[in-house]
């Protein structure tokens, strides 16, 4: 498997991705994504910042996500308490085929995403309340849920988590 930058040739690859999982939060009655959000502007801004990675395997696009480590302006105030006060690695829009769910890949995902930026000692995501796949995944992965924190685009609660990374 490879995981790469994504390129402006990936954009209708990753939306096939984005708009399954549109689709799967919209059956599961979570009203998570279903406003137009995230849309091809959304990932070429992320493809443009050198953001949005996706992961490959022999040369097929299996799975997207946007990686930072400039911040989330949403972070910025949580009805709880992270886990460290120190620059963090932010991890959205993790999305995956739907024919390569259940096979381990969003946390192929997070691992390289980490690996991104090693002097980094925590990563941060949050998730909206319904989505208890990712609520489960995250957990499952070490994540530690800090509080809820509202979106500074909408005001939409989420729950946010952070995971501490070994150094």
């Amino acid at each position: 498997m490879n995981f790469r930058l994504s390129v402006k040739e990936d954009i209708n690859e990753v939306m096939k991705i984005i708009n399954q999982a549109k689709e799967y939060f919209k059956s599961q009655g979570i009203d998570q994504w279903q406003d137009g959000y995230p849309n091809e502007q959304t990932i070429e801004n992320d493809i443009k910042k050198g953001e949005a990675y996706v992961l490959e395997e022999d040369g097929h696009i299996i799975g997207t996500c946007m990686v930072t480590i400039k911040g989330e302006p949403s972070y910025n105030v949580i009805d709880g308490k992270w886990l460290l006060n120190s620059p963090y690695i932010c991890v959205h829009r993790i999305a995956l085929d739907n024919q390569y769910k259940g096979k381990g890949l969003a946390s192929i995902i997070l691992d390289h995403a980490v690996a991104l930026y090693p002097q980094y000692h925590s990563v941060r995501m949050d998730t909206h309340y319904d989505n208890l796949s990712m609520q489960h995944f995250l957990t499952k992965y070490g994540f530690v849920y800090c509080g809820d924190i509202h979106l500074s685009t909408s005001g939409d609660l989420r729950r946010a988590y952070e995971k501490r990374l070994l150094k």
